[in-house]
């Protein structure tokens, strides 16, 4: 905690250790483990299950003899995560304000406050930044970030009189439940915008966002081109494309052809998969992405190999966050100089996909403006044969009622999340008229727009309201939030009756509680 330059009139200067005790988290077999409850199991809170507040649901059930009596949770107990991959999950902490039967599991600690202080004056304090941002620089590791007992014992605390603490918490409390109500109430405005963006889509994809171009026809007297003759040239430049490559090819090693026989090894796209899907508006029709593109591929093995501190774009899965391309910490490569380049190298225009990873099923349209730039095997890549339908590709493949829905059925449906090129290439989309297409987008990013310029407002105010909190905390801690009454018993006197206590033994560096034993791992018996 940051000292304060001037310490309240009857606070003292302390360490967690003085006031806690610190529990080790249980282990088991995972053999033994369930996912839901019964005789003779008790349920395990985990990092996951760690928020603002406890979260009880997504509970591991275990033996209850892998739990020690020490190792069951008790009201005012504050279950703290201390093993992860993330620095930002690594010290979370949440307090058990209920009555509850349960414990908590391996990566996990639970932070035990002496019967003598304010369970919740010390609850908070896991909360604010200065202790947040200590464990978390503490706990840093390689590859997973742990949090040692001592780095929570050998914290310092700005230690409020006892019954100033029940004051603090109070106003802690009552404060934050109004602060509270206001990002609950931005949060369902964000939760709106998600929403409007869904049916913005779904409209867009559904032939309901502007007039169709047959009524626009119809009302101007005139002819337009139906998807279904979009669709005829599209199919017939895709086999001039492929004819006009193997030609390339054949010449290249000197063996041109002698007839057309070769003309026959071209594979006819995949058909789309029309099979229970609703009726379409008129002049629109069914197509695979097998049909509509040249090339559906993704990135090889080995490009690691080829990785630089500068040249052309890598882009990875995690270059696709949120549906478009966010390159500020994009990788280089110095890519090999074969086919196997070329093949993997993108265009304005092209659809991204990322088929593995967590990120899996987010795409980017590639925009006019990408430089040189390749994709790694985590992302697929399709390619469109006729330029202008890019981009209401992307719209249709984003749309959760629609592209979305069916490449997550894909990626979930069994095994490890992932896609594969077939699944790509037989994704099926509604094909409008092509100038329908142009004025579909041109409603839909004017619509984002105005979606996207909420939810940055949103996002300020919740960023606006976190900052608030934190303040909150700092002044509390540095005894400003509630007056000092000078009756109170001083807080060293506070320690001094926890001092003995517990015996009246000297503070250790470890601090004054000692952490239970771990319990031994199980074995599955029969």
């Amino acid at each position: 905690m940051t000292a304060i330059k001037e310490m309240p009139v009857g606070w003292a200067y302390a360490k967690l250790g003085d006031l806690v005790q610190v529990l080790r988290g249980i282990t088991y077999d995972k053999s033994v483990a369930r996912d839901s409850g019964g005789p003779g199991l008790i349920p395990i809170l985990r990092a996951t299950n760690i928020g603002q507040h406890l979260d009880f649901e997504d509970l591991v059930f275990v033996p209850e003899s892998c739990v020690s009596e020490e190792q069951r949770l008790r009201p005012g107990d504050i279950v703290v995560a201390a093993s992860s991959g993330s620095r930002s999950v690594v010290g979370k902490a949440a307090p058990l304000s209920i009555a509850w039967t349960g414990s908590f599991g391996a990566f996990c600690v639970a932070v035990r406050p002496s019967e003598l202080v304010n369970p919740r004056y010390i609850a908070f304090f896991l909360t604010t930044s200065e202790y947040r941002e200590r464990v978390s620089t503490l706990a840093a590791g390689v590859n997973i970030n742990n949090l040692k007992r001592e780095h929570i014992l050998s914290t310092p605390i700005n230690l409020a009189p006892r019954n100033e603490q029940d004051r603090i918490v109070a106003e802690l409390e009552k404060q934050f439940t109004q602060l509270e109500a206001g990002v609950e109430a931005v949060k369902r405005v964000q939760a709106q915008i998600k929403r409007y963006r869904s049916a913005v889509l779904k409209a867009a994809c559904e032939g309901r966002l502007v007039p169709t171009e047959a009524d626009l026809a119809r009302r101007e007297k005139r002819d337009y081109e139906p998807a279904d003759k979009l669709l005829a040239r599209i199919l017939k430049e895709r086999r001039a494309r492929w004819e006009g490559d193997q030609l390339a090819k054949m010449k290249a090693v000197g063996k041109p052809p002698k007839d057309d026989r070769w003309k026959a090894k071209y594979v006819e796209p995949l058909m789309p998969l029309t099979g229970g899907l609703p009726s379409l508006p008129e002049g629109w029709m069914w197509a695979s992405l097998d049909q509509l593109t040249s090339v559906v591929t993704s990135g090889s093995r080995g490009w690691a190999d080829h990785y630089s501190d500068s040249g052309p774009l890598f882009i990875r899965a995690q270059d696709i966050k949120t549906d478009t391309l966010q390159l500020e910490a994009v990788a280089r490569v110095n890519p090999p100089a074969n086919a196997e380049g070329t093949r993997t190298r993108v265009t304005s225009g092209d659809l991204l996909i990322t088929i593995t990873g967590a990120n899996v099923t987010k795409s980017a349209l590639v925009p006019n403006s990408i430089p040189e730039g390749y994709v790694s095997q985590h992302v697929g890549l399709a390619r469109p044969i006729e330029t202008g339908i890019g981009a209401f590709l992307f719209t249709w493949i984003v749309s959760p009622a629609h592209g979305r829905h069916y490449l997550e059925k894909c990626a979930y449906g069994a095994g490890k999340p992932g896609l594969n090129l077939e699944q790509l290439r037989e994704l099926t989309v509604a094909l409008p008229p092509l100038k329908e297409q142009q004025r579909i987008v041109m409603e839909v990013e004017s619509r984002m727009s105005l979606a996207n310029s909420c939810d940055a407002s949103v996002k300020t105010n919740l960023s606006r309201a976190a900052r608030l909190r934190q303040a909150i905390l700092h002044k509390a801690f540095a005894g400003g939030l509630v007056p000092q009454i000078p009756a109170d018993e001083p807080a060293s006197k506070l320690l001094e009756h926890i001092s003995a206590e517990e015996g009246a033994k000297p503070v250790s560096k470890q601090g004054r509680y000692k952490t239970t034993t771990a319990v031994p791992k199980m074995k599955a018996t029969r």
